[in-house]
């Protein structure tokens, strides 16, 4: 897609290059096809020119469309169409760091589990309630598979060839690019503040997460206390001796930072990003985001909507998005 992230993208095929590399086989080749016809300039600036047409995507055993900044503005009707036709030929369908959201508006993720970058995440989550989104890593479920963004579509790229070719072959490639350890589908995009600082604080790992699963309705500190085998006097001290801060504050602060990925990645009326993060009054909302971030929620938003100024992709006359088709020996 227009403005997709190059990094999410050179991680996937240059996975499956070295595969082939080192193999001293053709295990993998692949097909990339643009909205436009002078090609998809990434986020950084960059342009990718298209290698084949839409024709050639049906011939492919699976399709990854690879998204990135102003997902939203660049999936349009097109661009669903030509996914679910796709969809309907039996091709694996999948995407990488925001591409989910372009399956999902074409009802491809209804009923599935499925990965996209943790910062799309929440507002993401909330517009599609059929799809089970979650902070893994990456993830396989049926034919569909999506990945979040940074360096993930590696890690799922050597799942992929380990799956088709064996462990020698994913150590092998793992060794020419310098990776340490593999991820697996289950591991967790992002690690808590709390895993950060070492071994023996596993109590404030699970007070962190049990605060970012609950931020709708935000549990009293005692009860959160209870669920993690401390009382509330430790658990603050915990936090003082951290974080320089006391639970509640923690608690604050992460809520409001969701209620800004839902202000700036989402369409969602204030009122309704103010109940998303479990605020009982606009002006109390109001009054705790422009205590952490300097100004106020409509601010946010209008600051986000003067940095992405809209613009229609240039489609050729037979539509196709910015995929990296993969076809398997």
């Amino acid at each position: 897609m227009p403005d997709y992230s190059m990094i999410a993208f050179a991680n996937a095929v240059e996975t499956l290059r070295m595969a082939n590399y080192i193999s001293r086989r053709p295990l993998y080749s692949w097909t990339v096809v643009s909205t436009e016809q002078s090609g998809a300039q990434a986020s950084n600036g960059l342009t990718m020119g298209s290698t084949g047409d839409l024709a050639s995507l049906s011939e492919c055993d699976m399709v990854f469309v690879c998204g990135g900044i102003n997902i939203r503005r660049n999936t349009d009707d097109a661009v669903r169409h030509m996914l679910r036709q796709l969809a309907i030929h039996g091709v694996t369908m999948g995407a990488l760091c925001t591409g989910s959201f372009a399956l999902a508006s074409a009802g491809l993720l209804d009923g599935y589990r499925c990965a996209i970058h943790w910062e799309n995440l929440a507002a993401i989550g909330e517009e599609f309630p059929k799809v089970q989104f979650a902070t893994e890593v990456f993830i396989l479920d049926r034919d569909r598979i999506t990945c979040s963004g940074g360096t993930a579509p590696l890690h799922l790229m050597l799942h992929l060839i380990r799956a088709s070719h064996g462990a020698k072959l994913v150590m092998d490639i793992s060794e020419q690019f310098i990776v340490e350890r593999l991820r697996a589908s289950n591991d967790r995009q992002r690690i808590p503040q709390p895993e950060c600082i070492g071994p023996g604080y596993q109590h404030l790992t699970e007070a962190a997460e049990i605060m970012a699963a609950n931020i709708e309705d935000p549990l009293p500190l005692a009860e959160l206390a209870s669920a993690i085998a401390l009382s509330l006097r430790q658990l603050e001290r915990l936090f003082h001796r951290y974080f320089s801060m006391n639970p509640a504050q923690y608690y604050m602060n992460l809520r409001l930072r969701r209620a800004q990925e839902l202000l700036t990645h989402s369409s969602m009326p204030i009122m309704q990003v103010t109940v998303a993060c479990g605020f009982q009054s606009s002006s109390h909302f109001c009054k705790a985001y422009r205590s952490l971030f300097g100004h106020s929620p409509s601010e946010e938003r209008r600051r986000h909507a003067g940095t992405t100024p809209a613009r229609a992709p240039a489609w050729p006359k037979q539509a196709s998005a910015t995929v990296s088709a993969i076809r398997v020996a």
